[in-house]
């Protein structure tokens, strides 16, 4: 025994803390990401205005400190921070155990929860490998054998998902439901329907890759071949296959488009017996949002949702989703409504803020489009379903609040909740620096975090939404 004094005992500390702060900051960022710090000087600018902001959600002071580097001397962010990981590291591992000591346990909770995957592509998600099974987009992926895999299918259909760029309730009806008034928006994050004929009178079969998505004749897909078959006097049965990744319990729609677009698919297996006016018609008999996925992508929904007034399509932009892991029944939210604190706005008077001259759509560059006055008016972006869903899941106000530090379009709830999204692109930090936040926010609130971008389909009967290229 010798003592080891304050400066060594200092200095086995830096070797300890450094390479730790750099691995979490820089290591599994693509070099792609980081070049953009250094790429000019305005990302450098943007992102010290991000800074000077951030007091709730502070970045890591590694990377702040990296960020003014960068600004004042205009070097290298990724050799930079290479360069000092691998000194940091060698002086570490000189005087550290051997990789062959650490706790087998430990290393393996470790890559499991801190593997990040990321992706450019439109309607993709950012998702953390867990515990047990691979987790993409909500869904456990399994093992398929080759012929599954090669099986050849007569329709296969991509089901989007859709957010309520704004919702406002009007009052509850003799019925039990509530009279609303909402402009509906699909987005390209979205499942995968394939479906086959079968004989006539056949059982129709089946099968989901999401745990706990019912797989008997209580689902809304098995539903709708019933109904169009009770409709049409079609005997035939069919087989299907859906790949989910929207989540469920998110205020995306995602089960209702699986409906809607079953009904579509069905109507063109059976080569068309049924008119797109029909086909709308019938679907409300299924749920209130399921006629909102045969319109074109954009449509003004009153009733309970099902009644469609048709609207120009809004200019494609990009958004994020932001979902946590718990979700809330629609049932309980407007259970948990308080009438008072329903917005004034009328509805009508809020869809005309989309657009100027009832026809074209409004820059998103217009001044008097972005005002946001204190009292409440000319605001766009509004759901009377935020404060009963924020009280019953606080955690719901933390994320909107946190988004909002990063100076979207616009940020909001969609439907009953419980996701956020985030509408367009950060202006107060670069993207690299949002995706990077969000990783961390992964962790403390348990998100999947999706980016996708406005959908919509064409007129005619025969077409249908179609994934944007590059998404996956």
């Amino acid at each position: 025994g010798t003592r080891m004094g304050w400066g060594t005992r200092f200095q086995a500390l830096t070797w300890i803390v450094i390479p730790l702060a750099f691995s979490r900051a820089f290591a599994a960022a693509p070099s792609s990401r980081l070049s953009r710090f250094s790429s000019s000087s305005s990302s450098s600018s943007q992102a010290e205005r991000f800074l000077a902001k951030r007091t709730t959600y502070p970045i890591s002071r590694l990377l702040r400190h990296r960020i003014h580097q960068n600004q004042a001397y205009g070097g290298s962010l990724r050799s930079a921070a290479a360069a000092a990981t691998a000194t940091a590291t060698a002086s570490a591992l000189s005087s550290s155990p051997a990789p062959s000591s650490l706790c087998p346990q430990h290393h393996q909770h470790h890559h499991r929860h801190h593997h990040h995957h990321t992706s450019n592509s439109l309607g993709t998600e950012w998702s953390v490998r867990r515990a047990g099974t691979r987790v993409m987009g909500g869904r456990a992926s399994k093992e398929s054998s080759n012929e599954k895999q090669d099986e050849k299918w007569d329709i296969e259909a991509f089901s989007p998902s859709k957010i309520n760029l704004f919702l406002r309730i009007i009052g509850k009806r003799p019925d039990g439901f509530h009279d609303l008034g909402s402009l509906f928006q699909a987005i390209s994050l979205g499942d995968s329907l394939k479906v086959s004929k079968l004989d006539q009178n056949s059982v129709d079969e089946f099968e989901c890759d999401m745990p706990g998505v019912p797989t008997d004749d209580s689902n809304l897909v098995l539903r709708a071949a019933k109904l169009f078959r009770e409709k049409t006097g079609i005997t035939n049965g069919v087989r299907v296959s859906l790949s989910k990744k929207v989540p469920a319990q998110g205020g995306l729609g995602g089960g209702s488009a699986n409906a809607a677009t079953m009904l579509w698919a069905m109507n063109k297996l059976f080569d068309y017996p049924a008119t797109q006016e029909e086909l709308i018609e019938w679907s409300g008999d299924l749920g209130s949002d399921i006629t909102f996925f045969l319109s074109s992508g954009t449509a003004f929904c009153t009733g309970r949702g099902e009644i469609l007034e048709k609207v120009p399509q809004l200019p494609v932009q990009n958004v994020y989703i932001i979902k946590p892991d718990v979700g809330l029944s629609t049932p309980l939210v407007f259970k948990n409504l308080n009438y008072s604190e329903l917005s004034p706005e009328e509805p009508r008077e809020i869809l005309g803020r989309f657009y100027a001259n009832g026809d074209t759509p409004i820059s998103d560059e217009d001044d008097d489009n972005q005002a946001k006055p204190q009292d409440g008016t000319g605001i766009k972006y509004i759901n009377d379903l935020e404060p009963p869903a924020f009280r019953l899941l606080p955690v719901l106000k933390e994320i909107k609040e946190y988004l909002n530090e990063f100076d979207f379009d616009a940020v909001l709830m969609s439907g009953s909740g419980t996701s956020i999204f985030a509408i367009g692109e950060p202006k107060s930090a670069p993207e690299a620096v949002f995706l990077d936040e969000m990783e961390d926010m992964k962790e403390k609130w348990n998100l999947q975090v999706f980016k996708a971008r406005f959908l919509n389909r064409g007129e005619n009967e025969d077409q249908w939404y179609e994934l944007p290229a590059g998404s996956s």
